[in-house]
């Protein structure tokens, strides 16, 4: 099959979150299974050159049609990793790439709207003709719609569109100019609630609404987030649109690149272990206190990696910090703040405990660091607000570290209460699960894990490695995608 996957991200040339993971993740899985898959990019100036090999002119003079005028682009092709790439760069006084940075702009609904006019235009003029094209989040949402409206009636009345969301948060808006700039025009036609109109601003268009509606298939990143998504206020104003098109609306869980996230084999870690040699992992454990000048001493060991910011519960991440101190463990943060107000906070809570021989906060990101972490840490908390996937408990069950989890979006699908799951019998079971977002439900969960690390450790030790025994790579999720793809093939 020919696959064409259109993003913003790509990991590691593009990586702002999880998207450029699972965008490369996906294809690469993709083409691992005998398809050909190649990438549409935006080529913006702040990109890691450094991990495209063979960057050369692809296509020389692509004039992509806006606001009645056209924009003159070269699309560059290379590889990344393997996976072939294409980067389109506008000639435009508007400099849409040339910001020195992904997103954050004010005009990124423009910026983004012209991304997916060009990649239309490029797949049209280059002659390229995949069987499905895979859009990803806000800044793909018009393509659907331009490929349905306008594109189809050029010779691309074939092409059948997947679209994935990946953040119900962030869904892209614009006004009449959207509509005259990419040549779409008709604003009668398209503020019509049943196709682009934002269901709660009647002056907007909603990007996001328009793949929804336009796409052949839409899926979110796991089955229990999809459900969120159609039932509850997680779906950010978008719920009944998805109900209108539930036929074609399903959650496919992400997976996590085991040839970089595994124990047996990472370049980060001291000493390699897996489920058969399980006690190595106190080594790294040993190591991962060494280099943080933390006490050795027969304790279990907490971490949080991760963001700093509501959506990851950092009120709870708080909270754990001191009562893990209180019950008689070790607590490891890795994360950055979002907002000059929670780092503010942070930053205070680490002059005041830098001298604590039980914790050490890291902030900033640091990968290499992390991977140590992973490996060292006994047990990691997870206690998001919402998470429509979660990549943290994945890469946790690789290295044998127990999760602790709020019981929301894809945690909900991937970690399963040792005591009281009804879903999996005792063998199955891979860590503890709170379901409400206040201090006293998520003690509830850590002191279970706690009190199992202390009091029966065999039984602990057991519980990490049925967690190592779970297959969340890539495997699964492609088999999920591809049967999508025959899907709407035939339609």
């Amino acid at each position: 099959m020919y696959i064409v996957q259109i993003a913003s991200e790509c990991a590691p040339v593009i990586k702002a979150g999880g998207l450029g993971d699972v965008v490369y993740g996906l294809s690469r899985e993709l083409e691992l299974r005998g398809n050909c898959v190649e990438l549409i990019l935006p080529k913006y100036d702040c990109m890691r050159y450094d991990h495209v090999w063979g960057m050369h002119e692809a296509y020389r003079d692509l004039w992509v049609p806006w606001y009645g005028g056209g924009i003159h682009c070269t699309v560059y092709c290379g590889w990344v990793h393997g996976r072939l790439c294409f980067f389109i760069e506008p000639h435009s006084q508007d400099f849409f790439f040339d910001r020195r940075c992904y997103y954050g702009c004010d005009d990124d609904n423009m910026r983004f709207a012209f991304f997916s006019k060009a990649a239309l235009e490029f797949l049209l003029q280059s002659n390229k003709r995949p069987d499905v094209i895979h859009c990803h989040d806000w800044q793909t949402g018009l393509i659907p719609v331009m490929l349905f409206e306008i594109y189809k009636y050029h010779g691309m009345e074939n092409q059948r569109v997947c679209y994935t969301i990946h953040n119900f948060k962030h869904q892209g808006t614009g006004g009449v100019e959207t509509l005259q700039a990419t040549s779409l025009n008709r604003p009668d036609y398209y503020f019509d609630y049943d196709r682009l109109r934002d269901n709660f601003n009647p002056f907007a268009v909603n990007f996001m609404k328009g793949g929804i509606v336009y796409s052949n298939a839409v899926t979110t990143v796991s089955p229990h987030h999809a459900w969120e998504a159609h039932h509850t206020d997680v779906g950010c104003g978008l719920s009944h649109t998805l109900h209108l098109h539930q036929h074609k609306f399903s959650g496919v869980l992400n997976g996590i690149d085991y040839d970089f996230w595994n124990p047996e084999i990472d370049r980060y870690i001291p000493y390699h272990y897996s489920q058969d040699t399980f006690a190595e992992k106190a080594r790294n454990k040993k190591a991962l206190r060494d280099r943080l000048l933390l006490q050795d001493a027969d304790k279990p060991l907490i971490a949080y990696i991760g963001r700093l910011d509501d959506q990851k519960g950092v009120h709870l991440v708080h909270h754990a910090l001191y009562y893990a101190l209180n019950n008689g463990a070790q607590f490891v943060l890795l994360g950055s703040a979002t907002s000059p107000k929670i780092n503010d906070h942070f930053w205070h809570e680490k002059r005041y405990l830098n001298d604590n021989p039980n914790c050490h906060l890291e902030l900033g990101f640091n990968e290499e660091l992390s991977h140590l972490i992973y490996a060292g840490a006994d047990m990691i908390i997870v206690p998001s607000n919402y998470e429509p996937c979660g990549l943290t408990q994945m890469i946790g069950f690789k290295y044998g570290t127990v999760p602790i989890v709020r019981g929301v979006g894809g945690l909900v699908n991937t970690v399963f209460d040792r005591d009281y799951d009804p879903t999996k019998p005792p063998e199955q079971r891979n860590g503890f699960v709170f379901e409400h977002t206040n201090e006293a439900a998520f003690e509830s969960a850590m002191i279970r894990a706690m009190k199992l690390w202390y009091n029966e450790p065999e039984a602990f030790r057991q519980l990490a490695i049925q967690g190592m025994e779970y297959d969340y790579s890539w495997n699964h999720p492609t088999e999920s995608y591809l049967a999508i793809y025959e899907q709407i093939r035939h339609k």
